[in-house]
């Protein structure tokens, strides 16, 4: 677990990242760093449940599986990043993050990280 919470904080440390979110498959939350204010339940739960509609609607545009999810907010942005079957990443970004350098290291480093899950 510790190698899981070094890649939790290390995305965390982002410049405009407010919350990294690892939970399971099922919605319960793993790790966390960055805003406390937020219920980590309820975020976890309601992002998995986004991750299964999306990959229902993969599926229906014969599209495949989502290798993210995201979706542009009034102040931000919020990434989810599925890890296999074993669960998701969730990281929120503010309006200055930048979300391409985000997009492009999830990608990159989502392989080790579902392997440390």
């Amino acid at each position: 677990m510790t190698q899981l919470s070094e890649v939790v904080r290390a995305l965390a440390a982002r410049g405009g990242v407010e919350l990294v979110l690892l939970l399971s498959a099922d919605g319960l939350p793993i790790d966390q760093a960055g805003a406390r204010g937020s219920d980590s339940d309820a975020v976890a739960a309601l992002t998995a449940t986004l991750l299964r509609h999306a990959e229902r609607l993969g599926e229906e545009l014969a599209g495949g599986a989502p290798s993210a999810v995201v979706l542009e907010l009034e102040r931000g942005a919020a990434v989810i990043a599925p890890l296999g079957q074993e669960g998701a990443l969730l990281v929120s970004a503010g309006a200055d993050a930048d979300l391409g350098g985000l997009l492009f290291d999830l990608r990159r480093h989502r392989p080790a990280v579902a392997a440390l899950l």
